[in-house]
């Protein structure tokens, strides 16, 4: 169907020559809470380029994370076996946060007071980008393809934040504009209670109001799960054509359970978010004929370049993990980053790496294509449809 290693250590960096204001300013913006502004020059370490990433490593969406991190690690491995980037190697330096905004906000911190941290790259989830926002706005730094498809990491006044990825509301209508096109109208939505989920379900609203068409019903299901068979009876009581799943983790995995043991047959459609390989697999039989779209292409269609490409170095990479989408994300990410990097020079600057980004227009990965056009949109707008086939596997 179609529509539309872990972390490495580094020898010591040399601390950069910083006048008695410059130390005073820094100083004072520790002290008031607001991060530390992005030096004039990027104390480069060597002929090595370093990036931060906090991620989830560890708990309930340690999956996606793993896989995401993993899926940018081989690309810059293949990218720095071929001599790096302007002769600099690229170095991902990840902390764990285990899904935990605090944890998160603290890693940031870290990054954000060591002078050889280029850029932020890739760092994970809805939550944790809401909690960094206010450190982001006052350092200035790269934030680079935050695994979010969250409007609130699209802030339309902030030029060094980069989303590749479409949107959730995207996502969301490009499931609304199938299920009408092929005739369903009496649509529900059951979604996660936090700001992903209510993002979902706003650009479901959104999608069909254009439609004239509202909701037949709506519940929503706390992260723990635990009250997912009680919002799988209130959508399922109105006997919908079909239900939108604005879920991730465990709480797909038990809502879906509940819908299937209430009404087997009803159309379940879900958001890419929710596809991590133990989600799928665990789902068993009960998730076959879900639909799910997708950011980015199948990993594994040998007829697409970038899904070649991938495949080549994520066997290169020695990973044991299987390929996915959420993998191929993180290589596609790490491409775009680099291509952005050598455009900036080989003594980049963050405000050199900013304006190289914005210059990427039309860039054709081969079957990905991504282009910057201003701040607060996505760069690509790639989505396509997947459905759940037996063994937990995804196909178009």
């Amino acid at each position: 169907m179609a529509g539309t290693r872990r972390p490495s250590s580094c020898p010591a960096d040399r601390e950069p020559t910083t006048s008695a204001p410059r130390r005073d300013f820094l100083k004072a913006s520790a002290t008031l809470g607001l991060g530390l502004a992005a030096p004039a020059v990027w104390a480069q370490s060597g002929s090595t380029i370093r990036l931060g990433q906090t991620t989830c490593l560890s708990g309930p969406l340690s999956e996606l994370g793993q896989a995401n991190m993993e899926g940018a690690r081989a690309c810059f491995a293949a990218i720095n076996a071929r001599g790096g980037i302007n002769g600099a190697q690229i170095e991902l330096v990840t902390k764990d946060d285990a899904y935990e905004a605090p944890k998160a906000v603290e890693n940031v911190q870290g990054f954000l007071a060591d002078p050889s941290i280029l850029a932020l790259f890739n760092c994970f989830g809805t939550p944790i980008v809401e909690a960094c926002l206010p450190m982001l706005r006052s350092s200035g730094i790269p934030f680079f393809t935050p695994y979010t498809g969250a409007l609130l990491a699209r802030p339309k006044d902030m030029r060094n934040i980069f989303n590749v990825r479409a949107s959730y509301p995207e996502e969301a209508e490009q499931l609304v504009q199938h299920l009408t096109t092929i005739g369903i109208r009496r649509i529900a939505v059951i979604y996660q209670n936090n700001a992903f989920g209510r993002e979902v379900f706003a650009g479901a609203e959104a999608a069909l109001a254009k439609r004239k068409l509202s909701t037949v019903a709506s519940a929503t299901v706390e992260s723990s799960g635990d009250d997912a068979d009680a919002a799988a009876r209130k959508v399922v009581t109105v006997e919908p054509e079909a239900i939108l799943l604005g879920l991730a983790g465990r709480p797909t995995l038990l809502t879906v359970r509940s819908i299937r043991a209430l009404r087997r047959g009803v159309p379940l459609y879900a958001l890419s978010v929710m596809g991590a390989s133990s989600t799928l697999n665990a789902l068993g039989d009960e998730g076959v004929g879900m639909t799910v779209s997708q950011i980015v292409p199948q990993p594994t269609n040998p007829t697409i370049l970038i899904a070649r490409e991938f495949m080549e170095a994520w066997r290169a990479s020695g990973t044991a993990l299987p390929p996915s989408h959420t993998a191929l994300e993180g290589y596609i990410n790490a491409k775009v980053f680099a291509e952005a990097l050598r455009r900036a020079g080989r003594q980049p600057t963050r405000a050199a790496l900013i304006d190289s980004v914005w210059s990427l227009k039309q860039l054709d990965l081969g079957g990905f294509t991504v282009s910057f056009n201003e701040p607060g949109s996505s760069a690509s707008r790639f989505i396509e449809l997947t459905m759940l086939a037996r063994g937990g596997k995804l196909v178009r």
